[in-house]
């Protein structure tokens, strides 16, 4: 059945829709960079660095050159300053976006998967514990999709068993349990700034916020080829800056972020309160917290599901396919099998939820072309 109305096409993502509404107030930033003549770190990276801390309620936060960088850099840190060896275990989601595995791996460390839990896609806190080895040194739970882990048990599991906490907060900036913000929920947290997430950059951008001094301080110098002395450096280190042109920007769109989880949340509520179609499995709504960097449903036939809502101008993505355990960088490794994240990979699917794309008149409209949909 098709019930488009008069060939109407709803968005997935549209990053130039996204950032048309800071058009004006961005090409000011890159000029006032630009006419600033510096083009590395400076006083627009402080600055951000400075807010972003704020925001998160943090002492400390450090510009990155992406995501993946801000988490790889933290787990780098911790070996540096003894906190970790090369070989100790990390234990992580099975279900995530690889970027997760990817640090732990270049850290020279070991991915430990968790399953999720089936309700919220995050890492099973019920599991963790049986996860922890006499080589286990940290755990990191992923707010995946905007939703923030269970903090306070797996805090509790940490303190009891003498683990690091390390929040993977790509997806959730702005996110919250009780009256703390994610990103300030562990001992440090990695973000990602790309164009995509709920505040995204221009091009890539990351950071790191935590309490820990000397972590910080760690984390700026490895970023910083090894040391902030620019002819003596301390550590083999590596080249991961965050852009003044993107800090500049970045400052921009972090005023507005809390309006825009607020319009994804108006969004992910019409879909929670509007689609009854019993072939179609809604997210577990969750605590307020929830930002939604994505609104993930699951269904048995993904690929008829995706075609029907195609033929009907809906667009939708899939997040995420492949489990990292078994992508063909580590289905040599053995990791193990993790039969909710491999379901959940065959099940998911995403629909609009960006409200620069996505009014709420769209989502009352998506959600009664999945109610007719018939499996």
């Amino acid at each position: 059945m098709d019930c488009s109305k008069s060939g109407r096409k709803y968005t997935f993502l549209d990053l130039g829709r996204v950032n048309v509404p800071y058009a004006a107030r961005l090409q000011d930033a890159c000029l006032r960079v630009i006419a600033g003549g510096r083009y590395i770190g400076g006083r627009e990276v402080e600055a951000f660095e400075d807010e972003l801390a704020a925001f998160c309620g943090c002492r400390y936060a450090v510009g990155t050159g992406n995501g993946l960088d801000a988490l790889r850099l933290i787990l780098l840190s911790y070996i540096a300053l003894g906190v970790m060896s090369p070989g100790d275990e990390v234990i992580v989601p099975a279900n995530t976006y690889i970027a997760t595995f990817l640090a732990v791996t270049h850290a020279g460390l070991v991915s430990v998967p968790v399953d999720p839990d089936v309700a919220t896609y995050n890492i099973d806190v019920n599991k963790i514990a049986d996860a922890v080895t006499p080589r286990t040194r940290a755990v990191i739970p992923v707010h995946l999709y905007g939703r923030p882990c269970a903090m306070e048990d797996i805090r509790d599991i940490a303190e009891h068993h003498g683990l690091k906490v390390i929040e993977d907060n790509a997806q959730a900036i702005g996110a919250f349990v009780g009256a703390e913000r994610t990103g300030h929920l562990g001992d440090a947290a990695a973000f990602s700034f790309y164009p995509t997430k709920n505040l995204g950059a221009l091009g890539n951008a990351g950071a790191v916020t935590t309490d820990d001094a000397k972590l910080a301080d760690m984390v700026r110098a490895l970023g910083n080829y090894g040391g902030n002395d620019r002819h003596d450096k301390v550590y083999c280190g590596y080249n991961s800056r965050l852009d003044p042109i993107q800090a500049a920007m970045l400052r921009i769109k972090l005023q507005d972020i809390d309006e825009l989880n607020n319009g994804r949340r108006a969004i992910a509520s019409v879909y929670g309160g509007e689609i009854v179609n019993k072939h179609v499995i809604l997210p577990d709504y969750g605590a307020a917290g929830h930002v939604w960097h994505q609104y993930v449903v699951r269904v048995d036939n993904r690929e008829h599901f995706r075609n029907y809502m195609s033929r009907n101008g809906v667009e939708t993505d899939v997040h995420y396919p492949v489990p990292p355990h078994m992508q063909s960088c580590y289905r040599a490794a053995g990791l193990g099998r993790f039969p909710i994240a491999e379901a959940l990979a065959r099940e998911v699917v995403s629909l609009p939820v960006n409200p620069a794309c996505t009014s709420l008149d769209d989502a009352r409209d998506i959600s009664e072309i999945i109610n007719a949909y018939v499996c």
